[in-house]
Parts: structure tokens; C-alpha cells; sequence
């Protein structure tokens, strides 16, 4: 194998991604009205996890969910025709940070990971009332791999219990081997932090 079948190997996995894009979303707008499958899931007093919020939905989640921070994972190609961008956001009053991973054969880096779940966590330590919305395209695998993150952090809990609990509130979340990893990876950090304290 050549040095360069890793470079290969992601920039594959982009296209790919890029190339799924469209019909991949079709097909959770399907899955949303053809199952019992949501759009998007509270899943604690600080965070709902969900799908690509499209720019039609912005009034509901601002107005009627209290949304005052979003964190997405996505590609910029993902949300520059249908849903808002950093100055939308803000034109509604909210905080947004994009913390930008491919879909489907990435999982976030561990600092996306620890910057998403501190923006998540300043509004835990400034009382600010609202909810953060964390999403992917899906809401699936990218934002539950950081909610995931955010539950341990916040609650001091391994990665089954804050899967587990994730998963109570939405059931079709899933999570591949790579996502697995990060996770793994985030709660050995925060161990390793917890025992030099």
C-alpha cells in the first residue's frame, strides 16, 4: 500500500459523502413522516439533539423550543442552501459554532469534541435560559457523538450510560466504530484529567 491510501481513503469518503447528500436527506424527510422518528429529540434541560434544521424552522426553534445555541457539524456544502449560517444565527439570536465533519466515515476530532461541549457548557455556568440544538445532517451519528461527549463531561458518566440514555430519547441514533472511538477516547481524557486534579 502506497503512503498516500489514508489521503485517498478520506478524500473518498468526502465524495462520497457530498455525492449521498441530497438522497441520504430525502430519505430521513421520509423517515421522519413514514415512522416515528423526529426531526429532533430533548434530550436534557440544556440540549436537544437533532436533524439539519432547515431555515423554515428557525421561528419554531427560537420561539417555541428556546433555542439560544447551535452547534453544527456539518460541511458548509450541508447548510449553504438550507439552513442557516453563523449570521443567520445571529440575526435570530443565537450562538452558533460549526464544528465541521465529514459524514458518514468521520467522527469528530477530540478538540471539535471539547470545544463543542464547552460552548454547550457556558450556557450551563452562565444560567443563560435556552436550549443549545446540536445537529448533523441526520442527527444521528456527528451530533450524537458530541452530545455523548457532553453528557460524560456533565455528568461524570462512562460512554454506555450516556448512549444509553441518549437512546431513550432517540432511539434511532447510531454510532460506527470511529464514533466509538472518539467517545472512548473523550472519557479517557477526562479521567486522565480527573486524576491529576
Amino acid at each position: 500500500m502506497s503512503s498516500n491510501s489514508p489521503d485517498m481513503g478520506r478524500t473518498m469518503g468526502r465524495l462520497f459523502a457530498r455525492l449521498t447528500f441530497v438522497p441520504s436527506l430525502a430519505f430521513n424527510l421520509f423517515m421522519e413522516r413514514a415512522s416515528t422518528r423526529r426531526w429532533f429529540d430533548r434530550i436534557d434541560n440544556r440540549v436537544i439533539l437533532g436533524a439539519l434544521p432547515f431555515r423554515n424552522m428557525t421561528k419554531q426553534l427560537v420561539e417555541d423550543e428556546g433555542v439560544r445555541g447551535v452547534v453544527s457539524m456539518n460541511e458548509d456544502y450541508e447548510l449553504k442552501w438550507l439552513s442557516n449560517m453563523k449570521q443567520e444565527w445571529a440575526t435570530a439570536g443565537v450562538n452558533f459554532l460549526q464544528l465541521s465533519t465529514t459524514d458518514i466515515f468521520e467522527a469528530p476530532c477530540q478538540e471539535k469534541l471539547q470545544q463543542g461541549v464547552e460552548f454547550i457548557r457556558d450556557f450551563d455556568r452562565s444560567n443563560e435560559e435556552g436550549l443549545v440544538y446540536v445537529h448533523c445532517k441526520a442527527g444521528r451519528t456527528r451530533s450524537a457523538t458530541l452530545v455523548a461527549c457532553y453528557l460524560m463531561a456533565k455528568n461524570q458518566w462512562t460512554p454506555e450510560k450516556a448512549l444509553t440514555y441518549i437512546q431513550e430519547r432517540r432511539a434511532h441514533i447510531w454510532l460506527g466504530p470511529k464514533q466509538h472511538e472518539a467517545i472512548d477516547i473523550f472519557y479517557r481524557s477526562m479521567q486522565g484529567a480527573a486524576a491529576v486534579a
